[in-house]
C-alpha cells in the first residue's frame, strides 16, 4: 500500500482522542513529504542530528516529537523545535532540560518514560519511581518550572505473546490513571503507547498517542 493509503487506513481505526505519530526516523525527506501530503502532521524522530536536519527541510506546521534516548549534550538540537519529548527517562535528564530551558526561555513538554517491558536494556523510570515522582506535583513543578509534564510513555516487551503485551500496557494504563486521579500536574493527559506491531493493543489500554513507522512506510528500507 502507498504511504497515503496506510495513513488513512490507520486513522480510520483510531478512536476519537487517539492521534497518530508517524515515526519517520531513517526515512528520507521525500517519504515524509508523501505523508505530509496525505494529511499527516505529527512526526517523530529518535536521533537529534537527523531531527534537526529534517525540521529545516519540511513545512513549519509539522508538530515534531522526539522519541529516542536524549543525551544532555544534544538538547540544543531538539528542544527549540520539539513539541513533545516522549522519552524523558531520568532525573538527570529532567535537570538538564530544566537548565537549558530556563537559560533559553523555553517551555518544554515532556512525557515520563516508564520501563514496563521485560528487557533490562530499556530506559526509563520504574513504575514505583514514577509514582514517587508525581507524589507531590506541586513540588515537582516548583523544581522544574520550565517543564510541562504531559503524561507517560511506555514500550511493551519485545515478544509475540499477546498476553504479555496486554499485561505491559495494562500496567502502564493503571499507573497513568492512578496519577491522573491523584494530584496530577495540569495538562497531564497523554499516554504514548504502541508501535506498528502492537498499537491496536495499546489503544485498548487507553493510548492517546500511537507511534507508528513501518506500518506507514512499508519497511521500504528494511528497518
Amino acid at each position: 500500500m502507498a504511504i497515503r493509503d496506510n495513513i488513512l487506513d490507520i486513522n480510520r481505526q483510531l478512536p476519537d482522542g487517539t492521534r497518530l505519530v508517524a515515526v519517520s526516523k531513517y526515512r528520507p525527506v521525500e517519504e515524509l513529504r508523501e505523508a505530509y501530503d496525505a494529511g499527516q502532521r505529527l512526526f517523530a524522530e529518535s536521533r537529534p542530528a537527523e531531527f534537526a536536519a529534517k525540521v529545516g527541510q519540511l513545512p513549519e506546521d509539522i508538530e515534531w516529537h522526539f522519541i529516542g534516548h536524549l543525551q544532555t549534550n544534544k538538547l540544543k538540537l531538539v528542544l527549540p523545535h520539539c513539541t513533545l519529548i516522549h522519552s524523558v527517562d531520568s532525573i538527570r535528564l529532567l535537570d538538564s532540560i530544566q537548565k537549558y530551558a530556563a537559560q533559553n526561555r523555553l517551555e518544554v513538554n515532556v512525557l515520563i518514560e516508564v520501563h514496563i517491558g521485560a528487557e533490562e536494556t530499556k530506559q526509563g523510570f520504574t513504575p514505583k519511581q514514577t509514582e514517587e515522582l508525581f507524589a507531590d506535583s506541586g513540588a515537582l513543578q516548583a523544581r522544574y518550572p520550565a517543564i510541562r509534564f504531559k503524561g507517560l510513555m511506555g514500550m511493551a516487551s519485545h515478544t509475540d505473546e499477546v498476553v504479555r503485551i496486554e499485561s505491559d500496557f495494562a500496567l502502564l494504563e493503571a499507573l497513568f490513571n492512578k496519577i491522573r486521579s491523584g494530584n496530577a500536574p495540569e495538562g497531564f493527559t497523554e499516554l504514548s503507547a504502541g508501535m506498528s506491531s502492537d498499537w491496536q493493543i495499546a489503544v485498548r489500554h487507553g493510548a492517546t498517542l500511537v507511534r507508528i513507522g513501518s506500518a506507514i512506510f512499508n519497511n521500504r528500507q528494511n528497518i
